[in-house]
C-alpha cells in the first residue's frame, strides 16, 4: 500500500430511518464526507449500518440513497476499495452492492494486515455471540426460507414493517447514547481482552456502540469504536501506516 496515503472508516449513518430527523441533510454530509477523505484514500471501510433498513430484490432496487451509491460507484471506479460490512440494521445486504457498484461486502468479521498493522474489523454486535436472543433473531434473519418469503411481500408493506421495527429499537426508544460504562462494563473491550490471549491485534475497530472509544487494551494493542453520523459529534477514524485517530465533525442536524 501506499504510505502516503490513508485508510478511513465510518459506521452507523442510518440512511433512511424512520426514526431520525433530517435524513436528507444526513445523507449529504456523508457523501460529502466520502468526497473529501476520496482524495487521499488508499481504502474506505464502512463498518456496518450504513443504511437503517436494506433488502435486496432479484429485479427492485429500493428507493432512494442515490447520491450515496453513485458517490461510492465512482470511488470503486476510480480504483480504491470500499469494504462494507452489514450491521444489524442492514443485515440483508446481499450482492448488488459488490457487482453493481464494486463493494466488498463482509457478512462477519474481518481479520487482516493493513499498511503492515494487525486489524479485526467488524459492526461490533454480539461479538463472541453470547446474546442467545440475538442468535436467535439473526438466525431467523439470515435464513434462506425468510429471507424468500420476506421478499414475496409487497415493498410499500415490507418497508414499513421494517421501519415501524426500528421506531421500536433504541433508535426510536431514544436510548442510543449511553455513556462509556467502563472497562468492565464494555462488551467490545471485553471482547477484544478476550480475543489478545489468543490471536494479537493492533488495532479493534468496530460501530454499533454509537459511541466514540478510544481505549488503550495493552502496551501495543488499542480498541477503537466509532460513533453514528446523528449525534452532535461526529467520529471517523484515519490511519497513515503509523497511528490510528478519532477525527470529529461537528454536527448542526443531530437527533
Amino acid at each position: 500500500m501506499n504510505q502516503s496515503k490513508k485508510i478511513y472508516f465510518a459506521s452507523d449513518v442510518h440512511l433512511g430511518a424512520a426514526a431520525l430527523k433530517h435524513n436528507r441533510e444526513r445523507e449529504l454530509l456523508f457523501v460529502n464526507w466520502l468526497r473529501q477523505v476520496r482524495k487521499d484514500a488508499e481504502m474506505i471501510i464502512l463498518l456496518g449500518d450504513i443504511f437503517d433498513f436494506w433488502f435486496e430484490y432479484r429485479k427492485v432496487v429500493p428507493k432512494g440513497f442515490v447520491r450515496f451509491f453513485g458517490e461510492i460507484a465512482s470511488i470503486c471506479d476510480s480504483g480504491i476499495p470500499v469494504h462494507f460490512f452489514a450491521g444489524n440494521h442492514d443485515i440483508w445486504v446481499f450482492d448488488y452492492l459488490s457487482t453493481e457498484i464494486g463493494a466488498i461486502i463482509h457478512t462477519g468479521p474481518w481479520e487482516t494486515e493493513l499498511m503492515g498493522k494487525k486489524f479485526f474489523l467488524a459492526h461490533g454486535d454480539d461479538l463472541g455471540k453470547t446474546d442467545k436472543k440475538y442468535q436467535f433473531l439473526q438466525g431467523i434473519f439470515r435464513n434462506r426460507l425468510a429471507q424468500w418469503a420476506f421478499a414475496k411481500i409487497h415493498p410499500d408493506l415490507g418497508f414499513r414493517w421494517a421501519h415501524n421495527w426500528s421506531k421500536s429499537s433504541r433508535l426510536g426508544r431514544g436510548a442510543i447514547h449511553v455513556p462509556f460504562l467502563g472497562e468492565e462494563l464494555e462488551h467490545q473491550i471485553l471482547f477484544a481482552k478476550k480475543t489478545l490471549k489468543k490471536k494479537f491485534f493492533d488495532y479493534f475497530v468496530f460501530g454499533h456502540r454509537h459511541q466514540a472509544i478510544d481505549f488503550q487494551l495493552s502496551e501495543n494493542s488499542k480498541i477503537f469504536v466509532l460513533s453514528d453520523w446523528f449525534s452532535e459529534t461526529i467520529s471517523y477514524g484515519v490511519f497513515d501506516g503509523n497511528t490510528f485517530q478519532l477525527e470529529k465533525i461537528d454536527n448542526k442536524n443531530a437527533l
